[in-house]
Parts: C-alpha cells; structure tokens; sequence
C-alpha cells in the first residue's frame, strides 16, 4: 500500500517538515496539502502534519484526521511553545486522542517561526497564550538540527515497525 504525507502549513514551517519526512520514506508515497488531500482509506502509513492552533491541530488537519480509521499513523507539527514543552505535549496527546482506531507509530514537533504580525496580535489579548513567552526562540525554526532530529526520528519508527 501506498505512505501518504498530509500537511498544513500557513507560513511554510510544517511544509519543511513535510517535504523531510517525504524524502526520508523509502517506498511508494504521495504527498498532498492538507486541503487537496485524497481519502486516506487507501493509504497505510499516513504522515499528518500540521501547526498547532489553542493547544490542537489547526482546523483543517481536524477535518483530515477525522477520516482516519484504522492505518498506522505518524503525526509531526510544528508550533511556537518550546520543544517539549506542556504545552507542545498536551497538544501532540490532544491530537492522538482524534484518531483512537489508528496505531500511533510516533510523532515529531518543533518549534516553527512565529509571523510577526500573529505575535503581535497575540501579543495584545487580555490573556496571551502560554507559548507567546517561547515565540522568540523559533526564530529561524525549523532549521537543519529540526530535520536531522525528525529523520532520526523516523528511522527510529522504520527499525521498530518496518516502515
């Protein structure tokens, strides 16, 4: 069967990532932004990528990953929050829990530079959000360190289940 890589990315941050985990799978594969995506019935694994939005996945990867069933499934992310951050985590757990048919085989996130023009709207709400504190670390994220740790990460997941 056929791997397919989903993404969404509003600044291009996640399409990094995409286009990594892309490359990284060794087998027949189709790539697809999130809107354009196909049904994955047809796919086994599924890549889903996307950018966090309130602590979950931006809108249209909701949609999307509520048309997986039961295939293995990798999910990667991008956001502002520090890497391994509460924040990060409780969205990455958020996201597992909209797929409960789907085998889990890993997921990936780090931080995605933050548009300036977001921050500073963000940035006046009378309760910004916690990982405004972390924006300016992303700066420049994801860079090369991200993608060797997302493929480390992937060929982690290909030794463990064959993928």
């Amino acid at each position: 069967m056929k791997t397919l890589v989903v993404y969404s990315s509003q600044s291009g941050n996640t399409r990094k990532l995409a286009d990594a985990v892309f490359a990284a799978i060794d087998a027949e594969k189709e790539i697809y932004p999130v809107d354009e995506a196909p049904d994955p019935s047809g796919y086994n694994p599924v890549a889903v990528g996307f950018w966090f939005k309130a602590g979950k996945p931006d809108h249209l990867s909701l949609e999307f990953l509520s048309k997986i069933k039961g295939q293995n499934l990798f999910f990667f992310a991008t956001h502002g929050a520090a890497a391994g951050s509460a924040h990060a985590e409780d969205a990455m757990s958020h996201a597992r829990s909209l797929v409960p048919e789907a085998k889990v085989l890993g997921t990936f996130s780090c931080q995605g530079e933050v548009n300036p023009e977001i921050l500073e709207r963000v940035s006046k709400k009378p309760e910004p959000p916690v990982w405004l504190k972390d924006a300016p670390h992303a700066v420049g994220h994801p860079n090369r360190n991200d993608i060797q740790e997302l493929k480390k990460e992937l060929e982690n997941i290909r030794k463990k289940f064959g993928w």
